[in-house]
This record gives C-alpha cells, sequence and structure tokens, in this order.
C-alpha cells in the first residue's frame, strides 16, 4: 500500500494520520474502522468473487466504499497497519458453533499488532460484534471494553490440532479458537471459498450488513429487518415494507450504493481468491 492509498484510507475512516504506531493509535483505528466499515456477506449474493488480494481488498474498502467479512476487512485493515509502520501478523481461528463445536480450519482471520509503545494486541474488525477496542494479547484475566467482557484463555480442552492455543471468550461464551502460527493472506483463500460457497455456511444463508454507531450502539440489516442496539442493550427492530426503502438504508446508514436489493442466492460454487 503506497502513501496515496494509506491516505485514502485514513479519509474512509474519518482519521487523522497518526504520529507514530501506538497503542492509542490503534485504538482509535479500530473504533473508527468499526464504526465506518460495515461487516457485510453481500458480495457472496451479489455474486461477487471474494478476492484475496491486497490491493483488491483495498479497493472494495476504500474505491467502492463498501464493507465485507473477516478476510477481507482484516485482510484490508492489516495492509493499512503495516502501511502506518505496525507489526502486523495474520492468525487464523475456528468459530465457535452451536453445542461448542470448532468451525472449519482457517474459519476466521484476525490480526496480532504490535506497537511501538510496547503493546500486544489482539485487533479484530472482521467478526461482526466482539470487542470495540484491541484486546491486550497476552493478558489472561477479563478485559472491560463497551462490546462486552472479553478474556483471551489458554485452551480449556485439549484442541483438536496442535496449533489450535487461544480461546476469545465474550461474556463468558467462547467466540474463537485462536491459533499462533503466522499466516499470509492465501491461506485462507480455502476458508474464504467454503464460506462464499457451501450450503453449510451461514454467509450462504442470510443477508447482513452491520456497523457500529458513534455512541457504541450497533445498527444492522438482516434481509430487510433493520435492527438498531443501543450501547445498554436495548433493541428497535422493524421491518422495511419496500425496496425503496432497504436501498435508502444502504445508502444512508451504510454508505453502499447499490441498483437492486440484494437477495440470498442459491450457493452454486465457485473459487475464491480469483
Amino acid at each position: 500500500m503506497n502513501a496515496a492509498q494509506a491516505d485514502a484510507y485514513l479519509s474512509r475512516l474519518g482519521a487523522g494520520h497518526p504520529a507514530a504506531p501506538t497503542s492509542g493509535a490503534l485504538r482509535e483505528l479500530q473504533l473508527r474502522h468499526l464504526e465506518h466499515v460495515p461487516f457485510e456477506n453481500l458480495s457472496v449474493h451479489l455474486g461477487e468473487k471474494i478476492a484475496l488480494e491486497e490491493e483488491r481488498l483495498v479497493e472494495k474498502v476504500v474505491g467502492a466504499r463498501r464493507g465485507g467479512f473477516c478476510y477481507e476487512l482484516n485482510g484490508a485493515f492489516g495492509a493499512l497497519l503495516t502501511a502506518l509502520g505496525f507489526d502486523v501478523t495474520l492468525l487464523a481461528a475456528r468459530v465457535y458453533g452451536e453445542g461448542g463445536k470448532l468451525g472449519v480450519p482457517y474459519d476466521h482471520l484476525a490480526l496480532r499488532v504490535r506497537t511501538v509503545d510496547g503493546g500486544d494486541w489482539l485487533t479484530d474488525v472482521g467478526f461482526g460484534a466482539l470487542s470495540h477496542l484491541p484486546l491486550a494479547f497476552r493478558e489472561r484475566g477479563e478485559q472491560a471494553d463497551p462490546g462486552g467482557t472479553l478474556r483471551i484463555t489458554e485452551a480449556s480442552a485439549p484442541a483438536p490440532e496442535p496449533y489450535a492455543d487461544l480461546d476469545v471468550v465474550r461474556d463468558g461464551k467462547p467466540q474463537y479458537r485462536l491459533e499462533l502460527r503466522p499466516r499470509v493472506l492465501g491461506d485462507f483463500a480455502a476458508g474464504a471459498w467454503w464460506h462464499s460457497t457451501s450450503p453449510a455456511s451461514h454467509f450462504t444463508r442470510s443477508l447482513v450488513c452491520s456497523r457500529l454507531t458513534g455512541d457504541g450502539g450497533r445498527i444492522t440489516l438482516s434481509g430487510r429487518t433493520l435492527t438498531t442496539t443501543a450501547l445498554d442493550g436495548a433493541r428497535e427492530v422493524r421491518e422495511l415494507d419496500s425496496d425503496e426503502e432497504v436501498l435508502a438504508v444502504y445508502r444512508d446508514r451504510f454508505g453502499i450504493e447499490l441498483g437492486s436489493v440484494p437477495a440470498v442466492r442459491e450457493p452454486v460454487g465457485g473459487a475464491a481468491g480469483e
């Protein structure tokens, strides 16, 4: 990522260029990313390829002013942080599903970020709802966050694979199991392909577009259901009656311009990263 691309990305986030890659700068950038770049799976249902290449990820987030799911959001954000001088490592995780079952390998991409002031942080702008701020990577006690109470713990049960190391827990519920082995974007191509094509993936079965609001709440559009959640947990749910309303919400609340309302597509196969 060159300097002009980094500046354009920062403008997308409404952020200035940090003076140094510090922990404070990382906190601000993560929060702004969660507020300005939506977590969304529209590409899966619009027939768009999930391209795990830095240039194309940045073009989608910055040039097209879109969002994405974990591989895209954390992939692009990791590229920005690297360009700004942060020490970034891509990590793979497997997400906990129903009954505590772990998902497929390369189920999720998260970031380990080291800062010049000695911070070592778990940074994640691509999980939907997790922490609003980076988590201290080496801390094993509770970490208070506007998004809940988080913990990073040693894996609580013998891992099915030797490389699964840490559990990330939110409000007492395990969210994903994180591996410590460094990865590169290309390692996640199979996971992105599975999530964008498999009938077993929740991304192929539903539409979602979600972001944090400036007051710490969240707004989510799932199909035609618009949910606004306040920081205290109060929720307002509204069904949108017309295509015009749906397109207006995508445009005005998420900054996404669409020509027609996306609909859930039957999985048809394909290849991620093409």
